[in-house]
């Protein structure tokens, strides 16, 4: 069972679903990133702001839960985004004509692994495993 799904006890970041959630995250994990000693957060800022904007513009209701812990077994961090949204992200396939949807094409090329799982209480948490 991947790490993301046995969080150890780690700081949040709660958010209200607008458009200034992705960059609020964005300052989080970098923080958490220099906490952890973490040198290079390009990836993780580019993960948590395509999984932190999906979630404020295909959710739009609730609260937004935002985690970044490491994984206990491997160098990798965790990078965990919760809402209150039954919808589960989709990769899409390619598609010039396409304005947007690469997002997720692109985190899932740039982190070692990543997935989504419903929460009993309602909503979803999805989490990407990133290289330190």
């Amino acid at each position: 069972m991947p790490a993301a799904l046995l969080a150890p006890e780690s700081p949040a970041l709660v958010l209200e679903p607008d458009d200034q959630a992705p960059a609020k995250a964005r300052r989080y994990l970098t923080e958490r990133f220099r906490e952890l000693g973490h040198a290079d957060d390009f990836a993780g800022r580019l993960v948590v702001t395509e999984l932190v904007t999906n979630a404020y513009k295909h959710v739009g209701i609730g609260r937004i839960v935002v985690r970044v812990f490491p994984d206990g077994c491997e160098p990798l961090t965790v990078i965990e985004v919760e809402d209150e949204g039954t919808a589960l992200p989709v990769v899409r396939d390619e598609d010039d004509d396409a304005e947007s949807g690469r997002g997720l094409l692109l985190m899932a090329q740039l982190v070692h692994d990543w997935g989504v799982r419903r929460l009993g209480e309602g909503g979803k948490l999805v989490w990407a495993r990133c290289a330190r």
